[in-house]
């Protein structure tokens, strides 16, 4: 997405919900975060306990913006739904390759001053291969850095997100020419399985390791899309509230209450055009352009935080050994220069590893 094509309220979305995720987990791993809970139990507390559902803003983002690019009746599906796959496979695991080798160095040094579960151990064969194809959390591999589950989760997401589509476009074929039916088959395809994630899936915590148990909110975010597209809003955001509501009265979750909050407020913004433009007109420039880069910069900063994280509290454990002093001061130090090195390292990430990919994909989408 240029920059000029980007959406303000999106980009915002994505910087909040990042940057709390980072918060998340700089307040559940290591001796810092023990040291900061002693200090400060309420605040750590609600970062480590609330913070952490801010993956469902991204479960919701990622649906949006997997029905903006496959959207039924587009070019796309005049290519192989495989070939779309392929090219999203490329776009994720490149940037994670990159965010793994950091991840490993980060936590062979690590371990030479902490020894705990935090720190992923070697990586194994087996590891290294579910890592690869983003299998992991279906093959129970543990995690070689905090969060790498989300990016397989997002991939498997985008696949039946995909291939749900292709199937209803491809239905149109079936109904004879110039029907109308086949963008609805594809969207009725997407909204059953959002129905059974609801009210099945996202109801059993054994599921939770597969894509399934997140298709819901995931599904919330394609229909905040195609509602706000839509001739009848209206009608789209009502069904989707009520869906929303009638599988919290079967079981309240505050994570799905939220994705359904995010995706009314993602329809809304949609139908009514005119608001973000206002809305983005009305922030000062440099305002603007902060949260454009910082939502710019989210995948970047999923991935690489967690080196950044163990290699401060190596640093602050090193620094309590030989400096004995306030050890709170020198934690609350730790997460500020851990939190900062984050940033400043996503932003050369997004620079220099992703947008080279996503230069490349354009290229090729042109020649296609």
């Amino acid at each position: 997405m240029s920059d000029k094509s980007r959406q303000i309220h999106i980009d915002a979305l994505k910087a909040l919900a990042s940057q709390l995720i980072v918060l998340h987990h700089l307040s559940a791993y290591g001796p810092v975060s023990d040291t900061l809970y002693q200090a400060w139990p309420n605040l750590i507390g609600w970062f480590y306990d609330e913070a952490r559902m801010a993956v469902q803003v991204f479960l919701v983002l990622g649906g949006y913006l997997a029905a903006m690019s496959l959207a039924p009746g587009r070019q796309i599906w005049s290519r192989s739904p495989f070939r779309v796959m392929l090219n999203r496979y490329r776009r994720l695991v490149i940037p994670c390759v990159v965010a793994l080798v950091l991840a490993v160095g980060s936590a062979a040094i690590t371990r030479i001053w902490i020894h705990s579960d935090f720190v992923p151990s070697s990586p194994t064969l087996g590891q290294s291969i579910s890592h690869l194809l983003l299998l992991q959390n279906l093959t129970h591999q543990d995690a070689l850095t905090a969060g790498i589950w989300y990016v397989a989760i997002d991939f498997q997401l985008f696949m039946i997100m995909t291939l749900l589509l292709w199937l209803g476009h491809r239905s149109h074929r079936f109904l004879g020419p110039g029907h109308v039916l086949g963008p609805g088959v594809a969207q009725t395809l997407v909204l059953g399985l959002m129905m059974a994630s609801l009210f099945f899936f996202n109801h059993h915590r054994e599921w939770d390791s597969w894509p399934f148990y997140f298709f819901g909110s995931y599904a919330m975010g394609a229909c905040a899309y195609w509602g706000g597209h839509s001739r009848r809003p209206a009608t789209w955001l009502s069904l989707l509230a009520l869906t929303g509501c009638m599988a919290l009265l079967l079981d309240f979750r505050e994570r799905i209450a939220l994705a359904l909050l995010v995706a009314l407020l993602l329809g809304l913004l949609q139908w009514h055009q005119t608001v973000v433009p206002r809305a983005q007109r009305s922030l000062p420039n440099p305002v603007a352009r902060l949260i454009s880069k910082l939502g710019q910069i989210s995948y970047g900063l999923f991935l690489v935080h967690f080196p950044v994280l163990m290699l401060g509290n190596a640093l602050f454990v090193w620094w309590q050994q030989t400096h004995p002093v306030n050890s709170h001061i020198s934690a609350e130090l730790a997460l500020a220069l851990c939190w900062g090195v984050s940033i400043v390292l996503a932003v050369w990430f997004e620079r220099y590893v992703e947008a080279p990919l996503v230069r490349r994909a354009s290229s090729k989408r042109s020649l296609d």
